[in-house]
Order: structure tokens, then C-alpha cells, then sequence
């Protein structure tokens, strides 16, 4: 095991890698001295992806510090960093005498990295979430390989589309027609034209990132029960995530269209389908939107505004009218999130908790708004 608080380690690295070792935590609210303001909610969840431990350079549950700095562990950049940076910089601002006007809630939760079916999606609905009055959200960003730190103010909505297709059966030394083997290549190369064509549309535009255009992978194939048995039904899965400008409805008719241009009996279902997206409001005459920018200006951070191409637990929030930005101050930082040698420098670490040590006091001043009043 890596040593406890090593000789000259800042205790917040310490913390850091004490909480990569474990899964649970119970964080303390900073109450505000005005409840009748709603309240800024720092979000983060404590569940990882897996690991395989065999192309990792240490342990990747140890929370090893290299001699360069860099703690390596699953979970240093996604995003168990940010949950300790959240609770330096309130532990921070609370032995410095500090208090405003609105409450500080920190929320960790779990299950986020398979959906947050069972963590955030739920616990939008409880009378608990409810009680604490969310006016706004911080949650999960990403690295930053320049000098410059992304803010995510939407996200696609993942849709997982399983395409069934049934067909004739037979001995596999036949030329037998209306397969379901022709069929569903039919409908896989429609979706792959359309996956290349956003992928041109991105590559053509050097204004456009990654979440706003439309992906799609395909992930699963299934199908057949022996090399010489033409099977009667084959499927392919399909993981889109859909841009938030998309019409959804639209784009669920073409989906309907590859299909029945492939032939009778293929049909396709939905393993997840998110149809919500919202985006929060990135100019000056938001108040929240305001006093992030300007906290960042006042620190010389160069923010870099996007979509988030994946999904974060902040889908949920901004559907229950809590505008959220995702945020992980990460800059000069490689994006290894679920990669092997997940790891993060002390010093990016210990700027985040500057960072957080500024802003917290900015969001949780932002005057009473006409809502409120």
C-alpha cells in the first residue's frame, strides 16, 4: 500500500489519495445565511468503471504518487478528484470564517457510470432532492490537454438501439433469399453512411467539437447457432449519441426508415433513450453563467465552452430545471478517464482546489434573483 500523508505531502493530496481507496463518504453542507435563497449544489459520484489491472503501471487502487507527482488510480480524473476538491475548498473557505448568502450542498452519488437509473435519475424524484432547493449544479467535466479548462453546458442524449431482423432459414450451402443476414446489412450500412457523414461534417468544421455532432458506434452483433445454419434472426446494437440540437422525433422517423428500406420483419427497440436534452444558458445576462465566467476571468482562466459528448449525471438535474455546468479543473492534463494509467498530477489537483476556493464564494453570493424575490 502507498504510504499515509508522506513526509512533505500536502495534506490535500493525502486526502485525495485516501478517498481513491475507498467508496463511501459523508460530506458536510455549508449553510448559507439567507435560506430563503435556493441553493448551489456541488454533484459528483463515487462509482468507477473497471479496470484491467494487468496494463496498469501500479495498482490502480493504491493511489500511487510517482516521484514526478502523478497519482495514479481509477477514479484520479473521473472524478473522485473534483468530490475532495469540492470538500478542500469548503473545509477551505469554513476555517477561514467565510459565509454567503446562499447554501452550499454537496451531493455524492452512485451508479453514474452505468446511467444513474439507480443514483441521480432517482434521486431527482425524492422529497430529500427536493429539500435542498437546487438553483444551480456543478458536476463532472473533463481534462484539458492546453491551457485552457472546458465547461460543459449540455450534453448529448445517449440512445441505445438494438435492430432486430428476421429472415428465411436454411443450410448454409444455399444462395437462399430474404435473409436476415441481408437485411440487417442493409440497415448497418444506412447507419454507418450517416456515422460518416457526421464524422466529415466534424473533421470540416474546425468550429465544431465533438458533442455537436451526432455519433454512432456499432457495439454488439448477434446472431446464428452454427457455421452451416442460416439463422432465422440476427441483430445488430447501436450506441447514438444524439446532438442537442437534433429533432428527436425526426430523427427517430429515420431510424424508422432504415428499417423498413431494408425489408419486412426488422424492427428496432431502445435500451436507453433520453429525450430531454436542456442547455444552460452561457451568456452574461445569466446570473449564474456571470459569476462562473467572471470567478474564472478574475483567476486568468481561458474557459473553452462545449457539449458534453458523452452523458453526466448534470442530464438529470438540467431536466428537473437545475441549470448545471460540468467542470473539472484539469487543464495541461491528457483525457484518461476509464483509460489504463488513469492519473493526475498533485499540482492540478492542488490548483483545483484554488479554483473551487474562488468560485464557491462567487456562486453562492449571486443575488437574489426575480424568481426569488
Amino acid at each position: 500500500m502507498a504510504s499515509e500523508g508522506r513526509e512533505g505531502e500536502h495534506p490535500s493530496v493525502t486526502l485525495f489519495r485516501q478517498y481513491l481507496r475507498i467508496r463511501t463518504l459523508q460530506p458536510e453542507p455549508d449553510y448559507g445565511t439567507n435560506p430563503k435563497l435556493s441553493s448551489v449544489l456541488l454533484n459528483s459520484h463515487t462509482d468507477v468503471v473497471p479496470v484491467f489491472q494487468e496494463y496498469w503501471s501500479h495498482d490502480p487502487f493504491e493511489a500511487f504518487k510517482d516521484a514526478d507527482g502523478y497519482i495514479y488510480g481509477r477514479g484520479a480524473q473521473d472524478m473522485k478528484c473534483v468530490s475532495i476538491q469540492y470538500l478542500e475548498a469548503v473545509r477551505r473557505l469554513k476555517a477561514e470564517g467565510h459565509h454567503f448568502p446562499r447554501t452550499i450542498h454537496l451531493t455524492f452519488v452512485p451508479d453514474e457510470e452505468i446511467g444513474g437509473h439507480q443514483g441521480m435519475e432517482l434521486f431527482v424524484k425524492r422529497p430529500e432532492f427536493q429539500a435542498l432547493r437546487a438553483g444551480f449544479a456543478l458536476d463532472e467535466g473533463l481534462a484539458n490537454p492546453t491551457d485552457a479548462f472546458t465547461v460543459f453546458y449540455s450534453e448529448r442524449s445517449p440512445w441505445w438501439v438494438r435492430v432486430t431482423s428476421t429472415g428465411k432459414p436454411g443450410h448454409g450451402s444455399r444462395f437462399i433469399e430474404d435473409t436476415a443476414a441481408e437485411k440487417l446489412h442493409k440497415v448497418v450500412s444506412s447507419i454507418l453512411a450517416f456515422r460518416e457523414k457526421e464524422r466529415q461534417r466534424l473533421q470540416s468544421d474546425p468550429q465544431l467539437k465533438e458533442g455537436a455532432v451526432t455519433s454512432v458506434n456499432l457495439t454488439i452483433l448477434e446472431g446464428g447457432v452454427a457455421y452451416n445454419v442460416v439463422p432465422a434472426t440476427m441483430s445488430a446494437s447501436f450506441d447514438f449519441r444524439v446532438a442537442p440540437d437534433v429533432d428527436l422525433k425526426a430523427f427517430e422517423g429515420q431510424l424508422q426508415d432504415w428499417c423498413q428500406a431494408a425489408g419486412e420483419g426488422v424492427t428496432f427497440e431502445f435500451a436507453q433513450k433520453w429525450t430531454e436534452p436542456q442547455v444552460t444558458p452561457t451568456d452574461d445576462s445569466d446570473p449564474w453563467w456571470a459569476a462562473f465566467s467572471g470567478a474564472c476571468k478574475d483567476m486568468n482562466l481561458t474557459l473553452e465552452p462545449e457539449i458534453f459528448p458523452a452523458a453526466t449525471d448534470s442530464r438529470y438535474l438540467r431536466a428537473v430545471g437545475v441549470p448545471a455546468l460540468g467542470f473539472s479543473p484539469m487543464n495541461r492534463t491528457p483525457i484518461l478517464l476509464h483509460d489504463h494509467d488513469e492519473r493526475l498530477h498533485e499540482a492540478v489537483f492542488l490548483r483545483g482546489v484554488d479554483i473551487y476556493t474562488r468560485l464557491l464564494p462567487a456562486l453562492a453570493s449571486v443575488p437574489v434573483l426575480p424568481s426569488e424575490s
